[in-house]
C-alpha cells in the first residue's frame, strides 16, 4: 500500500506543523480537529432543527402549561384507585406470563445462536437474523398486530411481551454463553454425551445465574412496557392512561401513575435483591 494512502484525509488537507526542538530534533504536530468537529456538529444540529421543525419560542410561550398539568397530576384522586386495581393486576399478569414464556423460548434459541455451541454456520446466521428482526420491532407495533389477529385484550399484550422478551433475553444469553469455559463441555462430549446432554451438565450451571438475572431484568422492563400497551387495545393500565388523558382528568391520571410508580418501585427492589443473591 502506498505510504500516502495511510495518511488520514484530515492531515492531507490540513498539513501538520513541523516543530524543531531545542535539541535539534524535528517533531510533527497535527492540526487541531476541534474546530472541524464543532463545525460539523453545528451543521448537523442546524439540519436536524430544520427537518424536525423545532421551535424554541413555542416552548417559551407554552411551557407554563406543563406546570399546570403537573400540578394536577401531583394531586391524585385517590378515590379513583378502585378503578385502577383491575387494569393494574392485568398489567402484572401480562408482564409475568409474557416474561416466563419469552424466557423459556429464549433459552434453546440462545443455545443454537451461540457460535461455540452451534458450528453450523447457515443455521447460526438464520437464528441470529430472526432474533435481530424480533428486537428491531417495537413492542407497541407487535401488540397492535396481535390485537388485530387475536382481538383486543390482554392476550395480545401477553404475546407481544413474550416476543419482545424472547429477542432481548436470547441476545444477552447467547453472548454470555460465548464467554463460558468450554473445556467441561468438550470433555463430556469426548465421553460420548450428546451435545445437549453436555451443554446441560457442563454449561448450564455456568450460565444459570446470568440467565435468571436476565429474566428478572426483562420482567422489570416488561412491567413498564405493559403499562402502555393499552394504547393499541392490548389491555393493562394503558387503557386508563389513554382514557384519562382524553378526558383531561389529570387527577385521575395522577392516581394511575402513582400506582404504576409504586408497583415498579416494589419490583425494582425485589429484583435487585434477587439479583444480588444470584451473583
Amino acid at each position: 500500500m502506498d505510504k500516502a494512502e495511510k495518511i488520514p484525509l484530515f492531515d492531507r488537507i490540513f498539513k501538520p506543523e513541523q516543530i524543531t526542538l531545542d535539541n535539534g530534533h524535528t517533531v510533527t504536530r497535527p492540526k487541531s480537529r476541534t474546530l472541524l468537529i464543532l463545525a460539523v456538529l453545528f451543521i448537523v444540529i442546524w439540519i436536524s432543527i430544520q427537518m424536525t421543525g423545532f421551535d424554541f419560542s413555542i416552548i417559551v410561550r407554552r411551557g407554563h402549561q406543563l406546570t399546570v398539568i403537573l400540578e394536577q397530576i401531583f394531586q391524585p384522586n385517590l378515590s379513583y384507585f378502585a378503578k385502577v386495581k383491575g387494569p393494574l393486576i392485568d398489567t402484572i399478569k401480562m408482564s409475568l406470563l409474557g416474561t416466563i414464556i419469552g424466557c423459556l423460548v429464549a433459552l434453546p434459541l440462545a443455545i443454537f445462536a451461540s457460535s461455540n455451541i452451534n458450528k453450523n454456520k447457515p443455521s447460526l446466521l438464520i437464528i441470529r437474523f430472526v432474533l435481530a428482526v424480533v428486537r428491531s420491532v417495537p413492542t407497541l407495533i407487535i401488540a397492535s398486530i396481535f390485537a388485530l389477529i387475536f382481538s383486543l385484550g390482554t392476550f395480545a399484550g401477553t404475546i407481544a411481551i413474550s416476543i419482545f422478551t424472547l429477542g432481548i433475553v436470547a441476545k444477552m444469553l447467547y453472548e454470555s454463553i460465548e464467554t463460558i469455559d468450554m473445556k467441561p463441555f468438550e470433555a463430556m462430549q469426548s465421553f460420548g454425551a450428546t451435545q445437549m446432554e453436555a451443554f446441560w451438565a457442563a454449561c448450564m450451571p455456568q450460565i444459570l445465574p446470568t440467565y435468571l438475572s436476565h429474566c428478572l431484568y426483562s420482567f422489570e422492563i416488561n412491567v413498564r412496557a405493559a403499562s402502555i400497551l393499552g394504547y393499541v387495545g392490548a389491555g393493562g393500565l394503558g387503557i386508563l392512561i389513554n382514557e384519562r388523558i382524553g378526558w383531561r382528568d389529570y387527577n385521575g391520571l395522577g392516581t394511575v401513575l402513582l400506582s404504576l410508580f409504586v408497583l415498579v418501585l416494589i419490583i425494582d427492589w425485589t429484583s435487585d435483591f434477587l439479583r444480588s443473591k444470584l451473583s
